[in-house]
């Protein structure tokens, strides 16, 4: 069984990409179906279990699930859900990856209420179905989506006026979604906590590091207010800032912590501080989990991490080596997530597919192809770190939570001050 600290049955997960946007063609996505992977669940969950996978990461999707206001098809959780139970696997849901319903806009406070009667909805469907307490992702990435349709247009219909640039900019950060999305999570654990007492909460965002370039050292501060933007979800969410939006301790439960190669940039220019280059700028991982240790106290997973093409095993291998330094020095981290476990084509491009996967697609057949040396890393990364989750004693010596440490975590012990 899961302990309090961490509620999962296993330190090592894997997703399933569920991004279900309309993407900036107006195409409708469902990267849940591009792989087959809902025709081939008992498939596809009994590959995760027999390479040592007990959790795993799956999107209901609101787009795809809400058919009219107060309609929801919930068939595709309850299936999920069943073969999940079947292969002893334990499902971590996000109920929001990026897509709404047709017509309810991001920036209007309707969607609200809507998401919480849809939060509703799930809970009621899911508590049954398991005797685990269920671990919900509200909204995915909170601070990806707030600048996709301030400050992009990736996401239709958002910011039709920028189709075509080439430059993204960074300099702001779509606070005014942000805030409207997490007042949509806190109405949404709410509404769950009252059908479903035992539901844990994940929130997951990216992490990473700005940097002013070379020959730019005057623009150091302007990397740190843009590097700040990644903890401004968490800390409305917990209530360290505008604690009138209903932000609380026991809202902010279990941080998930995405990282990937391109999450760290150059202010001004956009240029990402390339991993496979050995940017000498680069924040390790390790320095970045401390971060968001000391601000929050709140225990930690790598909700998501993954790499392309050859690179996989390097990029997995140096993220085991960075998990194991933070929990030398005590950081909580309890789980590293591989996303996704199955390849998927691009969002914008349905025929280039990114061989991102622990299993490549081969094409027409769609048939799974183990990326060999990806598992090897894999598996030797399974003799370094734990199978299971952990507690406070195998995690370091560090016990900021107080004399019972993680092993009594509850989820609603206070935060710690924000820096």
């Amino acid at each position: 069984m899961p302990n309090p600290a961490f509620p999962f049955r296993s330190f090592w997960m894997g997703g399933y990409e569920g991004a279900d946007h309309v993407n900036v063609d107006g195409l409708p996505l469902d990267m849940a179906d591009c792989n087959a992977h809902l025709r081939r669940l008992d498939e596809d969950y009994a590959n995760a279990a027999a390479h040592g996978l007990g959790c795993v990461r799956e999107s209901i999707g609101w787009r795809l699930a809400e058919r009219a206001p107060g309609q929801w098809d919930l068939a595709r959780a309850r299936r999920i859900a069943q073969c999940a139970e079947r292969h002893g696997l334990q499902v971590i849901w996000t109920l929001m990856h990026y897509g709404a319903p047709t017509g309810l806009s991001l920036h209007d406070d309707a969607m609200i209420d809507r998401f919480a009667a849809y939060a509703t909805a799930v809970a009621r469907t899911l508590a049954p179905l398991s005797n685990d307490a269920p671990v919900y992702n509200l909204i995915n990435e909170i601070g990806f989506l707030a600048w996709a349709v301030s400050e992009t247009s990736e996401i239709h219909p958002y910011r039709r006026d920028l189709v075509g640039k080439t430059v993204e900019s960074t300099e702001s950060s779509g606070y005014e979604v942000k805030r409207r999305l997490v007042r949509a999570v806190l109405a949404g654990v709410d509404a769950v906590r009252r059908i479903d007492p035992r539901a844990r909460f994940l929130h997951v965002e990216p992490i990473g590091h700005v940097a002013p370039p070379a020959d730019r050292p005057e623009l150091a501060e302007a990397a740190e207010r843009i590097a700040a933007y990644q903890w401004q979800a968490w800390d409305l969410i917990g209530g360290l800032v505008e604690p009138e939006l209903g932000g609380s301790a026991e809202a902010l439960d279990l941080i998930g912590i995405n990282h990937y190669h391109s999450g760290q940039w150059e202010v001004g220019t956009e240029e990402r501080l390339w991993w496979h280059l050995g940017d000498s700028r680069r924040r390790p991982l390790s320095t970045m989990l401390g971060d968001a240790w000391r601000r929050y106290g709140r225990p930690l997973v790598i909700a998501e991490t993954g790499h392309i093409g050859d690179g996989r095993a390097d990029w997995l291998r140096e993220v085991v080596d960075e998990v194991t330094r933070a929990r030398a020095a005590g950081i909580p981290v309890g789980g590293i997530c591989l996303y996704p476990l199955l390849d998927r084509h691009d969002w914008h491009d349905t025929t280039h597919w990114h061989r991102s996967g622990l299993w490549d697609i081969e094409q027409p057949s769609l048939h799974r192809v183990l990326a060999t040396d990806y598992a090897d890393a894999l598996y030797a990364a399974q003799r370094v770190l734990p199978r299971t989750a952990p507690g406070a004693a195998s995690v370091g010596a560090i016990d900021p939570l107080g004399a019972h440490g993680l092993d009594g975590w509850t989820g609603r012990q206070p935060l710690r001050q924000a820096a």
